[in-house]
C-alpha cells in the first residue's frame, strides 16, 4: 500500500500547485521577453526569427520556438548519434526517469541533444533560466554523472550509477 500513500501525495501536490499557481498569473512570454532573458544570460545573443542562438559555459545552445503551436525548445547537440552503445542509451534513459530533472536526452536527425521543452504562453522567466542551465549541465555530464545539476528526482537508478562512477575513480586513483 505504499505506492497508493506516494500517488495520493503526488496528486494532492498537484492540486496545491494548481491552486498556488492560480493565484498568480504571470504574463504570457513572448519572443521579445525571452529575447531580453536569453541577451542577459548571453549579450551576444543572436535571434532569427522565431529562433535564437546563444552560448552559456561555453556551451552552444539554440532555443526553437513555435508561437503557434505554443512550445519552445531549447536543445544543446552532445555528438552524433552513431555508435551510442545499448548501454549508452539505457544510461541516459535513467537519467531521464531521475536526474536531467527537466532537461531531457533525445536523439533527432543522427544527434544526441540535451533538451528542454515547455510551452511558450506559460513559461516564466525563472523556468526559462532553470531550463537552460539544466540543457547545459545535462550537455557538460553526460558520459559521466548525466546530471541537470539540481536534485534528483528519487527512486531511480543515477544514485548508484553516480556511486560507481566515484568509487572507479578512487580505485584509479589508488593506483598513482
Amino acid at each position: 500500500m505504499p505506492i497508493l500513500a506516494v500517488l495520493r501525495a503526488f496528486v494532492l501536490a498537484l492540486l496545491f500547485a494548481g491552486t498556488a499557481a492560480a493565484q498568480e498569473v504571470p504574463a504570457d512570454m513572448t519572443l521579445d521577453r525571452m529575447e531580453a532573458v536569453l541577451t542577459r544570460l548571453d549579450p551576444a545573443t543572436e535571434r532569427a526569427g522565431v529562433a535564437f542562438r546563444l552560448t552559456v559555459e561555453d556551451v552552444p545552445l539554440i532555443v526553437i520556438t513555435d508561437p503557434r503551436a505554443d512550445r519552445m525548445r531549447a536543445m544543446v547537440p552532445i555528438r552524433s548519434a552513431e555508435g551510442l552503445t545499448p548501454e549508452d542509451l539505457r544510461r541516459m534513459m535513467q537519467a531521464n526517469f531521475d536526474s536531467a530533472l527537466d532537461a531531457r536526452y533525445a536523439v533527432a536527425e543522427g544527434r544526441l541533444w540535451a533538451v528542454y521543452i515547455h510551452p511558450l504562453s506559460p513559461l516564466r522567466d525563472d523556468q526559462l533560466i532553470s531550463g537552460i542551465g539544466q540543457v547545459v549541465n545535462v550537455a557538460l555530464t553526460y558520459g559521466t554523472l548525466y546530471s541537470s545539476g539540481g536534485a534528483q528526482f528519487g527512486r531511480g537508478d543515477s544514485r548508484g550509477e553516480q556511486q560507481k562512477l566515484l568509487e572507479r575513480l578512487q580505485e584509479q586513483g589508488r593506483d598513482l
